[in-house]
């Protein structure tokens, strides 16, 4: 069993979106709830903590600098000097934002969620660096977890009440198709959440009431399980100078008695090799 470290200790109600910013050597990370946007830098221990003005579902790094925010009216930029702007402003009620991922050709995906996590109620969008928005899927229910293979022709995504892992073909142009399952969660194991795969191509997934992050391998298999004490585990993403390290998120919302840890960022040293991320070309 590979041992676990506490990066960040804290009490975020729904941890989320850890994402390594090589240009600054700071992994973000967010509670979405709590409506807080957190950065840690591993080698001075250094945190920053800033105030969203609305609940926050990803923040991402931005090949200019700053950041891209998917935020529960729409997507907006946040530049170097702190100013923001709307990219894309679509407010819908009883909606929210929830995870992203930044594809290699720079485009945001950006999913959606209602509060009360009706079916068909979210979306998966892809948006391009001059706003363009195209929506991928209109009828996801907890839009989650989205990757790429190492290659850039298969992307991986998570409908948490699926249980399952899915893939796709996924072409340079950004177009998907195939849709078919890659893992199925078995009952009592908790839903899929975040992923991220890793520079062999197998797809990290933590898992939501399940206390755990599982590997998977391109065909299917499991490979590995990480389990830890916080039983809420959100997301997962490798970070550090070589990328060894597996950052996961955790959330105390929704539990009666929380684990001491529920909510604090996690970090399993030398997990394994992680993947450089490309930045929101916008």
């Amino acid at each position: 069993m590979t041992a676990y470290e506490v990066a960040v200790r804290a009490e975020a109600a729904l941890g989320e979106g850890p994402t390594w910013d090589p240009a600054t050597g700071r992994l973000v990370w967010l509670d979405i709830l709590g409506m807080r946007l957190h950065t840690y830098d591993p080698s001075s221990g250094r945190r920053t903590l800033r105030t969203t003005p609305q609940h926050i579902g990803a923040a991402k790094p931005r090949a200019g600098g700053g950041l891209v925010l998917n935020l529960r009216d729409g997507v907006g930029l946040l530049d170097p000097d702190d100013t923001f702007r709307w990219l894309h402003h679509e407010p819908v009620p009883g909606r929210r934002a929830n995870d992203a991922a930044v594809a290699p050709d720079g485009s945001l995906w950006a999913g959606t969620m209602r509060y009360d996590e009706a079916p068909g109620g979210g979306t998966l969008s892809r948006l391009t660096g001059d706003g363009t928005v195209t929506t991928v899927l209109p009828d996801a229910a907890v839009s989650n977890g989205t990757g790429w293979s190492p290659d850039g022709r298969l992307m991986y995504y998570v409908d948490s009440p699926t249980r399952r892992v899915d893939v796709f073909d996924h072409d340079p142009d950004g177009t998907v198709r195939n849709r078919r399952p890659l893992v199925r969660i078995e009952e009592g194991a908790g839903f899929p959440d975040g992923l991220t795969v890793d520079a062999e191509g197998c797809v990290w997934v933590a898992l939501w009431d399940g206390g755990a992050v599982r590997r998977y391998t391109p065909a299917g298999d499991l490979d590995r399980v990480i389990t830890l004490p916080a039983p809420r585990t959100t997301a997962c993403a490798f970070g550090g100078e070589n990328l060894t390290d597996l950052y996961v998120t955790t959330a105390r919302t929704g539990l009666s008695s929380p684990h001491p840890l529920s909510g604090s960022l996690l970090v399993i040293p030398g997990a394994g090799q992680g993947l450089p991320q490309p930045a929101f070309a916008g």
